[in-house]
């Protein structure tokens, strides 16, 4: 109703400045030029009265976020997603000091530095996590995570959002081959490539599936490639037991330096992560990065922030940031699709150059999400069953 009010407010200012501008009066108006002037200050200090008096919420929470001095972050390598320009940018659009703790750690790791660190106001506890779909739920459920809604809150999808705010997804991809050429001479196409024997010891995994959310989704993945189903994923467990037996599965969590010397030739991993990579080592060596014809599996990450952030306000401005414009598109750079991507396109502001640099459209729209129920199942079968069923141990 107050922006309504400083509307009227303001036409009735304006008409009376046309008046006195034509120098007239008319038969309704007979006030004074001195008195018309009056009025016309009387509505403009009314008007700036009631905008000063509604502070900006955005700048209390920037000078609240400030006057703690630092955002405690956890599990954000800076070639995962772009997240190195998501800080860097952060840091210095509000001059606070980024602790970043233990990036190559897994969604599980990250709920459990939460609850090792409840009583721990120091740098070891985190203020905000980034996990996989199915962590959100459960963080929420053991009292780990406290709810915040972003301004732009609305425009991210139902689906994809725990509707009290507790945790929301923040960018999703699809499971990925990134290949390094120069020692694999044939590039698989399929999962069930993986099994032939001229990959022998040539295959990992970018995390460990009994932490990493990265590494369970690649399970569920290959269950949708064997016969299995968002409701079934022992085919998954299944086809890596098979993978171990052949002597093709490195039980290494690959990063970009084994797969570039050769250690682990062949890595499973988010399509944006092996994107990245690619473009990282610029053709030294050479990188493919392959989706699997079968078994495209599309996987959501959310956002929340630690029920015990020692910096509650700098971990709001975080996420304010993040779920911007700005955020969303910095998320794109790294070959993410944000969560308000729709949203954003449907506006015309995600810029061109950027849309043209996205991979395999045709294969995203094969892609069927998983329900927070299935994911949650499935990561409790895979993490429960992975050493009884496929006995490596990934480290």
């Amino acid at each position: 109703m107050k922006f309504y009010r400083r509307v009227i407010l303001f036409m009735v200012a304006i008409f009376a400045l046309a008046l006195v501008a034509c120098g007239g009066t008319t038969a309704t108006v007979e006030q004074p030029e001195a008195t018309v002037a009056a009025v016309v200050e009387e509505a403009v200090q009314e008007v700036a009265t009631e905008v000063m008096a509604e502070p900006d919420p955005m700048a209390e929470l920037i000078a609240a976020a400030q006057a703690e001095g630092m955002l405690t972050t956890i599990a954000l390598p800076h070639d995962w997603c772009n997240y190195g320009e998501m800080i860097d940018t952060f840091k210095t659009k509000y001059g606070l000091e980024v602790n970043e703790l233990d990036p190559d750690a897994g969604s599980a790791d990250e709920l459990e530095a939460i609850k090792a660190n409840k009583d721990n106001m120091g740098p070891q506890a985190p203020d905000v996590i980034d996990v996989g779909f199915a962590f959100g739920p459960q963080a929420k459920e053991e009292g780990l995570i406290q709810p915040y809604k972003v301004s732009t809150w609305d425009t991210i999808p139902d689906d994809a959002k725990d509707p009290e705010g507790y945790w929301y997804g923040d960018y999703y991809g699809v499971l990925a081959f990134a290949v390094n050429t120069d020692v694999v001479e044939n590039v698989p196409a399929d999962w069930s490539d993986l099994l032939k024997p001229e990959y022998n010891g040539q295959v990992a995994l970018a995390g460990d599936p009994r932490a990493s959310n990265q590494a369970i989704q690649a399970v569920i993945a290959a269950a949708l490639a064997n016969g299995g189903s968002h409701d079934d994923v022992q085919p998954g467990l299944e086809f890596f037991k098979q993978l171990n037996e052949a002597g093709n599965f490195v039980p290494v969590i690959a990063e970009t330096g084994t797969l570039a010397q050769g250690e682990t030739p062949i890595v499973i991993q988010w399509d944006y992560n092996a994107l990245a990579a690619r473009d990282s080592l610029n053709g030294n060596p050479p990188i493919e990065v392959v989706v699997p014809a079968s078994g495209v599996h599309p996987g959501v990450y959310v956002q929340a922030i630690s029920a015990y952030a020692p910096h509650p306000n700098a971990a709001k401005l975080w996420m304010e940031f993040l779920y911007s414009d700005e955020g969303q598109e910095i998320w794109l750079k790294g070959y993410c699709h944000p969560i308000r991507f729709n949203d954003m396109v449907a506006r015309g502001v995600v810029p061109q150059e950027l849309l043209d640099k996205l991979p395999t459209p045709e294969l995203y729209a094969q892609a069927v999400f998983p329900t927070e129920g299935q994911l949650v199942a499935a990561r409790e079968l895979i993490t429960t069953q992975w050493d009884s069923t496929v006995g490596a141990d990934v480290k």
